[in-house]
C-alpha cells in the first residue's frame, strides 16, 4: 500500500509542491506522516499526564458537571467551597494519572493506519488526524482511563457522596444521566481534554512543519505547503 503513498499526496497537494515532492520517496512520504503524528500525540500526552496537566489549563481543566453549577455556588455561598474545589482538584488529578496510558495507544493507532486512513489524513482538514483517533481509539482509551479514574476517586469520600446524590437527581432529571456517575463523567472529560490537544498539536504541525524539530516531518508537511 506504501508504494502509492506519495503518488496520492502529488494528487492532492498544491501544484507548486510537486516537484519538491516528487523527491520525496513513498517510505519517506509515509514515514513523515506517521512521525509528525507520534510527535503531536507524544507532546499532547506529555502536557496533560503530569501534575496540574489538566487543573491548570483552562481549555481542558475539568469542573463540576453543568448540572452541579449552581449547587456549587450555594456551597461556596455557605463557606463549603472547599469541598467543591476538592472535588475538582480530585477529578482533574485523576484525568492527569490516566492520560499516560494513551501513549502506546497512539502509537498502534498510527501503525495499523491504512492507505484510505493516510489519503484522509494528509488531504483532510486541520484536525483530521485527531479525527481519526476518535474513531479509532474512544472504545479502548475509555476502557483504559476508566478503572484509572475510579482508582483515584475513590480516595476521596466525596465522590462517593456525588454518586449517591447524582443519582438521585438524574431520577427526577435534575442531573443529566450521562454525569450521574463521577468516574463516567471523569473519564469521558479526559478524552475530550486529550482529543482536544491532540487537535491543537495536529493544527501546530500543519501550519508550521519546519519547527517540528524533524527532518522527515519537515520534507513531508513542508512540501505539502
Amino acid at each position: 500500500m506504501r508504494k502509492f503513498l506519495l503518488a496520492m499526496v502529488l494528487l492532492f497537494a498544491a501544484p507548486a509542491a510537486w516537484p519538491q515532492l516528487a523527491k520525496i520517496s513513498n517510505q519517506d512520504a509515509s514515514t513523515g506522516m506517521k512521525a509528525a503524528l507520534e510527535r503531536g500525540t507524544a507532546e499532547a500526552v506529555a502536557n496533560l499526564g503530569r501534575t496540574d496537566g489538566f487543573l491548570a489549563n483552562d481549555a481542558v481543566k475539568i469542573p463540576l458537571p453543568d448540572s452541579l453549577k449552581r449547587y456549587e455556588k450555594m456551597m461556596r455561598q455557605f463557606g463549603m467551597g472547599k469541598y467543591a474545589d476538592e472535588l475538582i482538584t480530585t477529578m482533574n488529578r485523576a484525568a492527569e494519572s490516566a492520560v499516560p496510558e494513551a501513549r502506546p495507544l497512539f502509537v498502534d493507532a498510527v501503525r495499523k493506519m491504512t492507505l484510505k486512513d493516510a489519503k484522509g489524513i494528509l488531504t483532510g482538514g486541520n484536525t483530521s488526524a485527531t479525527d481519526y483517533f476518535k474513531r479509532t481509539m474512544s472504545d479502548t482509551l475509555r476502557g483504559k482511563f476508566l478503572p484509572i479514574v475510579a482508582e483515584s476517586t475513590k480516595k476521596v469520600q466525596l465522590a462517593e457522596k456525588y454518586n449517591e446524590y447524582a443519582a438521585k437527581g438524574a431520577k427526577f432529571g435534575l442531573v443529566k444521566k450521562e454525569d450521574a456517575n463521577l468516574d463516567g463523567y471523569v473519564t469521558q472529560k479526559t478524552m475530550d481534554g486529550l482529543f482536544y490537544m491532540v487537535g491543537e498539536e495536529e493544527k501546530k504541525i500543519r501550519a508550521n512543519p519546519l519547527a517540528a524539530g524533524s527532518d522527515i516531518i519537515k520534507r513531508v508537511f513542508g512540501a505539502m505547503k
